[in-house]
Formats: C-alpha cells, sequence, structure tokens
C-alpha cells in the first residue's frame, strides 16, 4: 500500500515538472511572436501611402526643410496714408465759373498737365489749373459750371509711388519700438510682406486711444498699398538664425507625439519630433527631421486623417 502510494507520488512530481518545462520552452516563442506582431503593427500606424496624384487633390504642400530666421516681433495695426510730403493741392487763383475739367479721380498726370478751365470773375478771362506735382488724381471738389475760388481746393494729387503707413503702438509697447526698426507690412493679398522701416516715432500721444504713431515710408511702385485701408504689421524685435526649421502648419499630434509627416517615395512617414524656439510662420526642428527632408506643409492633417483610416489609398 505504501509503495503504491510513492509511486503515485513519484508520477504525479514527473508530469508536473514535464508540464512546466514545456511551458517554459513554449512561452518565449509565444512572446516573441505577439511582439513582432505589434511592432510590425505600430511600425505599419506611423506610415501611409498616397501617391502623387491623391496629394496634388488634397492639396497637401510639400516643403524642403530648410534653414530660416525666427522672428520676435510685435503685432501692429495701422492705416495706409498718402505721402504727405509727396502731396499737393491746386486751389484756384482767382474766383470764377469752371468752363471744363480735364481730369478726374484716379487720373494719372505729369506736372504741368491742365486739369480744368477756369473763367475768371474778374477779367471774364479764361486761366487753366494746371497740376504741379506728377501723381494721381485722390480728390476733386469742383464739377463743370461750378463757383470756385481760392478758399477751397480744386484738385488733389499724390505722388503713390511712395505712401505713409502710421500704426498704432499702446503705451505699454512704446519702449519696444524705435527709429530704424524693421516691419514686415502685410497688405492681405497672397503675396509676401513688404519690409519697411520705421522712420518716425511720435512725440505725443492720444489721450483717446492711449497710442501713439509709429511711421513707415514705403515704396509701392506696385500699388499694393492703398491710401485709406487699414493694414497690419510685425515689428521685428529679434532674428535668430536655426539650421532646420519647418512650417507651423506642418505640426501634428498623434497618442501625445509631436509628429511631422515626412514624404519617402510614395509614403508618408510619421517622424517624432522636438521642437525649439518658433514664430509665427516657422517652428525649429532639433530632432527627427533633416535638412533638404520632404515634408507635408499645408494641409497635412489631412495625411493624419488617411493615417487614421489605415492608410488606405483610395485614388
Amino acid at each position: 500500500m505504501i509503495r503504491a502510494l510513492i509511486r503515485y507520488l513519484v508520477f504525479v512530481l514527473v508530469a508536473a515538472t514535464l508540464a512546466y518545462v514545456g511551458y517554459r520552452m513554449l512561452m518565449p516563442a509565444t512572446i516573441k511572436t505577439v511582439t513582432t506582431e505589434k511592432t510590425e503593427k505600430e511600425e505599419h500606424s506611423d506610415s501611409v501611402a498616397m501617391s502623387d496624384a491623391k496629394v496634388s487633390a488634397a492639396g497637401i504642400e510639400l516643403v524642403k526643410a530648410s534653414p530660416a530666421v525666427l522672428h520676435d516681433a510685435l503685432l501692429l495695426n495701422g492705416m495706409v496714408q498718402p505721402n504727405q510730403e509727396s502731396l499737393v493741392q491746386v486751389t484756384p487763383r482767382f474766383p470764377g465759373i469752371v468752363r471744363d475739367v480735364r481730369k478726374r479721380i484716379g487720373d494719372h498726370v505729369q506736372k504741368g498737365d491742365v486739369l480744368a478751365i477756369v473763367e475768371s470773375n474778374q477779367s471774364l478771362t479764361p486761366y487753366e489749373l494746371k497740376a504741379a506735382l506728377g501723381g494721381t488724381v485722390i480728390d476733386r471738389q469742383t464739377t463743370l459750371g461750378e463757383y470756385v475760388s481760392e478758399q477751397k481746393p480744386a484738385f488733389v494729387i499724390a505722388d503713390l509711388s511712395t505712401v505713409w503707413v502710421d500704426f498704432s503702438v499702446y503705451r505699454r509697447d512704446l519702449g519696444r519700438v524705435s527709429v530704424g526698426d524693421q516691419v514686415l507690412i502685410d497688405p492681405a493679398d497672397g503675396k509676401p510682406p513688404i519690409e519697411a522701416k520705421i522712420s518716425y516715432v511720435s512725440p505725443v500721444g492720444s489721450s483717446e486711444t492711449q497710442s501713439a504713431v509709429a511711421r513707415a515710408v514705403v515704396v509701392n511702385f506696385e500699388q499694393r498699398l492703398r491710401p485709406g485701408l487699414f493694414i497690419t504689421g510685425r515689428l521685428i524685435l529679434s532674428a535668430k538664425p536655426v539650421s532646420v526649421a519647418v512650417k507651423s502648419t506642418a505640426l501634428q499630434t498623434i497618442e501625445n507625439r509631436t509628429i511631422v509627416f515626412v514624404r519617402s517615395g510614395d509614403k508618408f512617414e510619421a517622424r517624432d519630433v522636438e521642437i525649439g524656439d518658433r514664430d509665427p510662420d516657422f517652428v525649429e526642428i532639433t530632432f527627427g527631421v533633416l535638412e533638404d527632408d520632404v515634408y507635408a506643409a499645408k494641409n497635412s492633417f489631412i495625411v493624419k486623417a488617411e493615417m487614421a483610416k489605415g492608410g488606405a489609398d483610395n485614388d
């Protein structure tokens, strides 16, 4: 009886040992398989295939990462004004009746061009109103048959090849603005900003707005700046060159990771990046993207959406 019990216990012990050894031999393979499948899944989820046609149709802008200059800037609001040093008011020399009007608002004139003919009340003889400056007629205060006198200008002519841009600077920022500072003016016409310099800072301020005027004299040969329109400008306070930068619109977030989609062949790869300084347009990349890497700059959220769908390339 005792021998039978001993043999039974030995059998159970041997069976348990064999089972444990078998489990230990099989477990690493299982873990390895699961890990491999998980890694492959993660690698697949970090890239998405999109053909060139699909990229173009989605409006995704492809740009090369490159060095850039980041600007610490002060945003200013202002208004375009005619350059008062290149503006004249044409006033009749003698009171009389307008017998002929030769120029209208918007007409370009040369110095000496006849603007109107006035019949003098004193001599009853006509005389000519002539342009004293070459430029554009921006105002006219007379019509045919109207009585005019030296009390009121009949025409205003401005040379719009240069204009004044008057920015309002609030009192808290006045200490940061100086003559000679660079300002980037955005005419909101889809073209690059216009570079100019502050040429005048008013020594007095406005009691109503608690601000003072900072003026830039801007070359306006392309007529991008029109007097009377509001404008915005970025006053450059400092400039920092960086080795690699991407557009701010390129940054996306996936599972708390900051990424940039880099184009490789027909695929976008989600690169984890570390960022440094930034301004409203560009972000410094300290790790993750190299110079000349092609990345999705505009509409990069579309690449993120494609990746979330599993990367199906449904052209």
